[in-house]
């Protein structure tokens, strides 16, 4: 069960992470995901192609969730609910062909070591199960497109138990140790390149 716009608190959080900020030379472009599978099927390949970024951050609202979960992999079949527009793919699948999962780049496991051991007055935890529906939809879609630099956050609905505030700055330590673990890995391969 996702909320019925699960942009909303998100974007909340964001925008409680654009006045936090990232690193300077991070650039920040932050985009509300409508809850429809064919807007979804469109436009996360159109956000790949206009920006072409280092790593896509999805962030969704799950009524379940107690914690800020960090999405290890996102699921191509078994879609079976409703979206916004009472559409749900005939095919019940994100990308007909596809493998069954595909997971994220990032060591989810190390980035939530890593938060945690800040102190941020926030819970992170790890999931392997995005939920089938919008949220695992368009993290498979991301993940498809981006060959795995995309990520995926779940977090609760604003004030069970946490403010916006603290969800942006929860945001921003995750997405900060991201791209920290993002490119230590790629310096490791040019490293390796060079020799």
């Amino acid at each position: 069960p996702v909320s019925d716009h699960p942009g909303f608190v998100a974007l909340l959080g964001f925008q409680e992470l654009e006045k936090l900020g990232l690193r300077e030379d991070v650039e920040l472009h932050v985009y509300e995901v409508p809850v429809e599978y064919q807007t979804v099927q469109r436009l996360i390949p159109a956000l790949w192609k206009k920006h072409s970024p280092q790593l896509v951050v999805h962030v969704g609202v799950s009524g379940m969730a107690t914690t800020v979960t960090l999405e290890k992999c996102g699921h191509n079949v078994g879609y079976k609910g409703l979206d916004n527009c009472r559409f749900c793919p005939g095919s019940q699948c994100c990308v007909e062909g596809g493998p069954e999962c595909i997971d994220s780049i990032i060591d989810m496991d190390t980035v939530c070591r890593r938060v945690s051991a800040l102190g941020l007055d926030v819970t992170v935890t790890i999931s392997k199960d995005a939920g089938r529906y919008l949220c695992d939809f368009t993290y498979y879609t991301s993940l498809y497109q981006s060959h795995g630099r995309s990520a995926f956050v779940h977090v609760p609905p604003l004030g069970k138990p946490y403010s916006a505030e603290q969800l942006g700055r929860a945001l921003q330590a995750i997405i900060e140790e991201m791209l920290e673990l993002l490119e230590h890995s790629e310096d490791k391969i040019n490293c390796q390149h060079e020799h």
